[in-house]
C-alpha cells in the first residue's frame, strides 16, 4: 500500500477460502484494492446502495453457485466495509440493511 491508498476498515465479514471460491476471493480483493487507490466502480461490479446511507454502495462479486456481496462505505479516509454475505434473493434484505446502518453509526460515533 502506498500513501495514497486508503485503508479497509472490516465492520463485519470477510473474504476468505473457503466459503469464497479463489476465484472469487481474487476478484473481491482486486476490486477492494481498486477502491483503495480512488477508482470509481460501476455496474456490474458495483452499484449504489441509497437504502443503507451516503456513499454506499455493493460490490457483487459471482461465484461458482453463489452471488457475494460487499456492502460497504467510501469515506475520505478509508474504505468502511459493513458487511459481507451470499445474496440468495432478489432484494437485499431488510435486516442486512438495517445492520449496515447500525455499523456504520456507531463507526460514526466512535
Amino acid at each position: 500500500m502506498n500513501g495514497e491508498d486508503k485503508p479497509v476498515v472490516w465492520l463485519y465479514g470477510e473474504v476468505k477460502t473457503p466459503p469464497f471460491s479463489q476465484a472469487a476471493r481474487l476478484e473481491a480483493g482486486l476490486l477492494l484494492r481498486r477502491l483503495q487507490q480512488g477508482e470509481k466502480i460501476g455496474m456490474p461490479q458495483s452499484r449504489p446502495m441509497p437504502s443503507m446511507g451516503a456513499r454506499c454502495h455493493e460490490l457483487r462479486v459471482r461465484d461458482e453457485s453463489k452471488n457475494w456481496r460487499v456492502l460497504y462505505r467510501i469515506d475520505n479516509d478509508a474504505i468502511v466495509v459493513a458487511e459481507v454475505f451470499n445474496k440468495t434473493t432478489r432484494e437485499t434484505p431488510k435486516g442486512v440493511i438495517e445492520n449496515c446502518r447500525r455499523r456504520l453509526a456507531n463507526y460514526d460515533e466512535a
